[in-house]
């Protein structure tokens, strides 16, 4: 490209407006005492790599607070210069938005705050924004004997997944881990520092809870918690599927899943490029009452199937074993990767679109793609389910409806370009199973971002009938859109 004197002024400006931006911001900042990351430096080096690494943004700067008044000089400063400002607390966003899904945000990097207290008089933990969520389980379990319900993977913040759901192997049991949460301090986008709950702005605390990274920054949590069981079982089936018999094993999953699942069974169905759809879960109990408890969808199955060994551990042990890692006690990020993903949130998975589904899996998934890919379709909803127990408009968490949860993956190697012409196989396998049903029937979960949805479509797969409450939430605590970012909610009065 021949590069034009009137193209290359242009660059030259605009790199020169971006020096003159961080250097008043971090002025800012450090006036009034806030700790920041140099750029160049190993903690900013450290702090501006993205867990996604097909969607790296550069910030104008990055401060790095240590009290909820760092973080509420953070956003006084990024509000009086016109900076917009991203919360990063584990930084395991798949669309990059704790850098705020494009470059120049002020990113106000948490991971330094991440302590944990348990007062037992009140089964209350305080836990700060940048914990991670395989030290939470660590230190209420070694420390206390207690736990909450929360997502596998041990180097996710606390924060994003809290904010926007929270759903794990615990969750048929006992809940989102939002479910959790009875009251926050936040700092508001006017930096203002406010209490939320249940009694104390009521409003604010519905949308913390399902939606809350479009309303502030969370600077600290408290949470209920549970007695960590002693007696778990983790266990697995193979499924053995062929295109001819997955639609019936589908549908066997589904009745078992709607009617019959009891609480304690928690599981999702998954295939991680194998070609060997298999079951695996977490069972609230020991070996012997979990086969008494799976047995009826066993008898139902399509015939071909294996079961493993079931295995007995304890609260930790399980945490570590679903982790993919020896231990879990983590206060850095998670190893990078190259990818794209995309959600579904589904009523139900049967008929035509779990044979859309299959066929999508079989002819295509598994016969044209060759590199590392996978899906979990998790069990969410059901008859016994605890995420569905909670009615539908207690949280801003909009798929308490929904049956399932399926996370689509797609993964280059971290030396390799993810090419444009790849985003069709995860955009085919999803449009395959929605041009099947209702829009009513069907979502996506944030936590899963898809970052390549547009504004309007994510808010409506992300909040469904949610969305306007939400946008009148947002008119009414960031108006000026100080926390914007690619698919925050529009504010709507």
């Amino acid at each position: 490209m021949r590069v034009t004197s009137t193209l290359l002024a242009g660059l030259v400006a605009s790199t020169a407006d971006a020096l003159v931006a961080k250097a008043v911001i971090d002025k800012c900042l450090t006036d009034a005492g806030v700790p920041i990351d140099v750029k160049g430096s190993e903690g900013w080096n450290e702090d501006v790599a993205p867990f996604n690494i097909r969607l790296p943004y550069l910030p104008t700067a990055i401060s790095v607070p240590a009290t909820t008044k760092h973080i509420q000089d953070s956003v006084n400063c990024g509000k009086k210069l016109g900076i917009k400002v991203s919360a990063k607390s584990g930084g395991h966003s798949y669309a990059s938005f704790g850098f705020g899904g494009e470059n120049g945000h002020l990113v106000v990097e948490l991971d330094q705050m991440y302590n944990v207290t348990y007062d037992a008089k009140k089964n209350i933990a305080t836990v700060q924004p940048g914990a991670r969520l395989g030290h939470v389980a660590t230190v209420l379990y070694e420390q206390y004997g207690r736990a909450i319900a929360h997502g596998t993977c041990p180097g996710v913040g606390v924060s994003g997944h809290f904010l926007h759901g929270g759903f794990g192997f615990s969750s048929h049991m006992h809940g989102l881990a939002l479910d959790f949460v009875q009251s926050v301090t936040v700092v508001l986008a006017d930096g203002s520092v406010k209490e939320a709950s249940a009694s104390s702005n009521p409003d604010l605390f519905w949308g913390i809870k399902g939606a809350g990274s479009n309303f502030g920054i969370v600077a600290s949590w408290k949470l209920s918690t549970f007695e960590a069981p002693e007696k778990l079982t983790k266990f697995g089936v193979s499924l053995g599927w062929t295109k001819d018999t997955a639609v019936a094993g589908l549908e066997a999953v589904e009745k078992y899943a709607k009617n019959i699942q009891p609480r304690e069974v928690n599981f999702r169905i998954g295939d991680y490029n194998k070609g060997q759809p298999g079951i695996e879960g977490l069972y609230y109990g020991t070996p012997a009452q979990w086969k008494k408890a799976f047995q009826p969808l066993l008898d139902t199955l399509p015939k071909g199937y294996n079961v493993s060994e079931p295995v007995a551990l304890n609260w930790i042990q399980t945490v570590i074993a679903y982790s993919n890692y020896d231990e879990v006690d983590w206060i850095h990020p998670s190893p990078q990767e190259n990818f794209y993903s995309k959600s579904l949130t589904l009523k139900g998975l049967n008929g035509t679109a779990a044979q859309a589904f299959v066929d999508y899996y079989f002819d295509v998934a598994n016969k044209v793609v060759d590199r590392f890919w996978f899906f979990q379709l998790d069990m969410h909803g059901g008859k016994n389910s605890q995420v569905a127990k909670v009615p539908q408009d207690a949280t801003s968490y909009a798929h308490r409806d929904k049956l399932y949860i399926v996370q689509f993956y797609d993964r280059y190697e971290n030396n390799e370009t993810y090419p444009a012409s790849s985003f069709g196989f995860l955009d085919g396998w999803v449009d395959a199973v929605t041009d099947t049903i209702p829009r009513s029937d069907w979502g996506a979960y944030i936590n899963y971002a898809d970052a390549r949805l547009p504004r309007v479509e994510a808010e409506r797969q992300y909040y469904g009938e949610h969305l306007p409450q939400l946008q009148s939430l947002k008119a009414k605590y960031d108006p000026k859109q100080l926390f914007y970012y690619p698919q925050s909610v529009e504010p709507k009065a």
